[in-house]
């Protein structure tokens, strides 16, 4: 009988989910913000449950393919917090456009459970499971408004792509399986360690078809091209999801697959990643620039950071990882925040996803438009916010590790990202607005959320250093 505690988290959500779309079943639409209340609690339980079950070293269960260690507990503490703003952001956008159904908070429940076995992952087959599990459910959820021919051709496009991308992954790791004859992740590496040299072409196929496929789940160029039509396509509240905390699950499998699975062949999979950070960050600062809608440009935005994570993995050694999760977790609070500040602004009849949509929010909305203010500073990457630290941080580690010319790179990528961010800034703040707007709730509990996201960034820019030791003390041993 396996040790069921390591996985209490993953039954307590299973078994809310179902009983969230039980309850929802016997609800009117006039009482359906209990379930939104229900599904709000249930990650309160889930943060209470993780966080009481911390633990210094590693626990595996069910025969080494779940496993439980600080950094699996760090990355679900902060999915569950990015997954409860994204809920809380999105429930007023959901209500004006009818969208406001109980099937929304399930599908996110059951997304948010494939992230979490992905994140404890021990074998190639809980792996496949949760991401499969995570796929599943976000295709549905592109699709949601079903009245909306953007999100169903939105839709179909992630879930072809989608579908090529899972079979490359599959098709690399049943290479690799077949040379190793094992999935635990631990055992794959020990094997392709002491594999002879004339494994080293089939190991190389099978590890090119494994980054191909996290290289679209991640974004990473040149298999973004989903991106930007999804994130336009989608519903708002949707892209938001989609675009914060799927990235802490794929910094996991990230990890997971390629040091944990691969760690002795870092110098073959560590080229290829330098080639993906490369032009990751070159295609997503430089598209970026040309983009009138602000969705598709925080989808190339992303594109851009995730050049930067990927150059943390790249480096193979602790400080890059911890830099690399460090990032990650910041870039998910930054993107939430950045999501946040177009469902609060969404309002019915009006879609706030237009560059032009946000002249003059300084004079309509002086509050939120500070608050973007931040959020564009921190995504840029200056100095006394969260950003610039995640940045700095990276950037540091790729000197010692003596990949100057990179560091050099990423920052003249990012001197040319700043001008569509602080093009958002000129539109708020210089342009005027041309037309009333209707004024925002104050007490509204997405304002208050997005006041204390925002701020956050300012506060971790200053006093990083609980969440850096924590990145740290990760990867020490």
């Amino acid at each position: 009988m396996p040790d069921l505690t390591p996985a209490i988290p993953e039954i307590f959500l299973l078994t809310m989910a179902c009983v969230v779309l039980v309850v929802d079943l016997f609800l009117r639409q006039e009482q359906r913000h209990l379930t939104f209340w229900l599904t709000q609690l249930t990650l309160a339980g889930l943060f209470l449950l993780t966080w009481n079950g911390m633990q210094a070293g590693t626990v595996t269960t069910f025969g080494g393919s779940f496993i439980r260690d600080p950094l699996s507990d760090l990355l679900k503490l902060f999915t569950y917090v990015v997954t409860a703003g994204v809920l809380l952001y999105s429930r007023d956008y959901l209500r004006d456009r009818k969208l406001y159904k109980g099937e929304y908070p399930v599908l996110v429940l059951f997304s948010l459970l494939g992230m979490m076995v992905m994140i404890s992952a021990g074998s190639f087959l809980t792996l496949y499971m949760g991401l499969e599990l995570l796929s599943l459910s976000l295709y549905a959820l592109v699709a949601f408004n079903r009245d909306s021919s953007e999100a169903s051709e939105a839709a179909i496009k992630y879930f072809v792509l989608g579908a090529l991308a899972s079979g490359m992954l599959l098709y690399g790791m049943s290479i690799l399986y077949g040379l190793t004859g094992t999935l635990d992740l631990a055992a794959v590496q020990e094997r392709l360690a002491a594999a002879s040299d004339g494994a080293r072409v089939p190991i190389l196929f099978g590890m090119v078809f494994v980054i191909v496929g996290l290289a679209f789940k991640l974004g990473a160029v040149p298999f973004h091209m989903w991106m930007p039509d999804v994130y336009q396509g989608a519903p708002t509240s949707v892209t938001a999801f989609l675009g914060t905390a799927p990235k802490l699950a794929g910094f996991a499998i990230l990890l997971r697959l390629l040091v944990d699975g691969m760690g002795g062949h870092q110098a073959d999979w560590g080229q290829i990643l330098m080639l993906l950070a490369v032009l990751s960050l070159a295609i997503g600062n430089i598209v970026a620039i040309a983009q009138s809608n602000i969705k598709r440009m925080l989808a190339y935005s992303t594109i851009s950071h995730v050049g930067f994570i990927v150059l943390g993995v790249m480096i193979g050694n602790s400080d890059g990882y911890s830099a690399a999760l460090f990032y990650t977790i910041i870039y998910a609070l930054m993107s939430l925040g950045a999501f946040g500040v177009i469902l609060v602004l969404s309002q019915k009849g009006f879609e706030a996803e237009n560059l032009a949509d946000f002249k003059g929010l300084n004079e309509s909305h002086a509050w939120i438009a500070f608050l973007m203010l931040v959020l564009m500073a921190s995504m840029i990457g200056i100095p006394g916010t969260a950003g610039f630290i995640a940045k700095f941080w990276v950037l540091q580690a790729l000197v010692e590790s003596g990949h100057v010319y990179l560091a050099v790179y990423a920052v003249l990528m990012s001197v040319i990202g700043a001008f569509y961010y602080l093009r958002v800034i000129k539109l708020m703040y210089v342009d005027k607005w041309e037309r009333d707007r209707i004024p925002l709730p104050a007490s509204d509990p997405g304002n208050v959320a997005l006041s204390i996201n925002s701020l956050g960034m300012i506060w971790l820019g200053l006093f990083p250093g609980v969440l850096m030791a924590a990145c740290l003390a990760i990867f020490a041993a």
